[in-house]
């Protein structure tokens, strides 16, 4: 791969008249620039980013801020990544990822001034989210993936998380089912606000109103053992859940494992409906009636909102929710009235196989 020493060498020229030429900081005569540029073409050789963007003072480079929010990465997650990542290549500019912690505001105010990225996507948005008062105190453009509780002047692309929650609700309830559970994320993550997580309960429990029907929200930890442990709850007692919507797709093999281990078949006794990706809906048995997320949509939609502001475009900002669509696979159905199922013992619960590699899977 040639190198700036090779370009020198073949324009007659030193190393430092080449880094003048491609950064535009000293004159350079004509002649001597047009030498420079033959011999790049004629070695093939192609400036590193930063050093294409001195002149103009732009990197080319946006970041995309993805803090973890209690969880792996999953196949949903990759795909918003991918998704930022192909949008920005497509018009010229290259992508890089940074995970620090939300509350993390140093490293955000770095990579903000040390001109290493021309912009940023905020992922993972808060209610009341101190990334977005950063960005603004330091004029740093930025658009987001999701939005905050007020968001005047702010350029974001979400889910309609309320729309999707009433819709479920509204369909389950059409059903016949008539107590719902919600399986939402960790405690710990709705309390922090956690814009997805309190949309999604805070429209299930009015919905929940709405219809007149029984039930309630329930924090899970995205992990097979804990969707276990709460389902054996919500499925236990004289008036078990009947219909279950799960905005924490690691918590399903779980829920599914405990209606199994307590003779329940789904959908003829349990319906269960989640909120996730697409590509999620299909690894399990019974496929998943979902609610889809229309992530490579959000990523591509955030990273052009981004681009737009980068590129000069003097409009207003851009707010866009985009609504999750139904697609009904095998495990939801009508209610049916059951018998009340034998009571669970440990015993039986230890020896189950699949519980137990359900509880022993990896955190979201």
């Amino acid at each position: 791969m040639a190198t700036m020493l090779d370009v020198a060498r073949r324009a007659g020229v030193s190393v430092s008249t080449v880094s003048y030429a491609l950064s535009g900081t000293r004159p350079i005569s004509d002649e001597t620039r047009q030498r420079i540029r033959t011999a790049m073409e004629e070695l093939g050789y192609q400036p590193h980013a930063l050093a294409r963007g001195l002149a103009s003072k732009r990197s080319k480079i946006i970041a995309l801020v993805y803090p973890p929010v209690n969880r792996t990465m999953a196949a949903g997650e990759l795909t918003f990544v991918t998704s930022v990542a192909d949008a920005a290549r497509s018009v010229g500019y290259s992508l890089v990822l940074s995970t620090f912690a939300s509350d993390n505001l140093l490293e955000l105010r770095q990579l903000a001034q040390q001109g290493l990225v021309d912009g940023v996507i905020l992922m993972e948005v808060h209610l009341e989210d101190p990334r977005v008062a950063l960005l603004q105190e330091l004029a740093f453009p930025f658009s987001m993936i999701g939005h905050c509780r007020d968001n005047d002047g702010i350029s974001f692309v979400d889910v309609d998380f309320h729309q999707a929650a009433r819709d479920a609700v509204e369909y389950l309830a059409g059903l016949g089912h008539q107590r719902l559970g919600l399986v939402n994320f960790g405690p710990e993550v709705v309390a922090a606000g956690y814009g997805p997580a309190v949309r999604t309960q805070d429209a299930f429990e009015e919905a929940l109103r709405r219809h007149q029907l029984q039930g309630a929200a329930h924090a899970c930890e995205p992990t097979p053992r804990a969707g276990y442990e709460l389902a054996v709850k919500l499925l236990a007692g004289k008036r078990p859940c009947t219909g279950l919507l799960t905005f924490n797709e690691r918590s399903v093999p779980g829920i599914m494992q405990a209606a199994q281990d307590r003779g329940l078949h789904i959908p003829d006794d349990l319906s269960l409906i989640a909120i996730s990706s697409p590509a999620v809906a299909l690894i399990f048995t019974p496929a998943l009636t979902t609610y889809d997320l229309p992530i490579a949509e959000m990523g591509r939609i955030g990273t052009e909102i981004l681009v737009r502001q980068l590129e000069g475009a003097n409009q207003e900002p851009t707010q866009l929710l985009l609504p999750c669509r139904l697609v009904v696979r095998e495990s939801s159905g009508p209610y049916r009235p059951r018998m009340p199922a034998p009571k669970e013992t440990g015993a039986a619960r230890e020896q189950s196989p699949v519980a137990h590699s359900a509880a022993e899977g990896g955190r979201r």
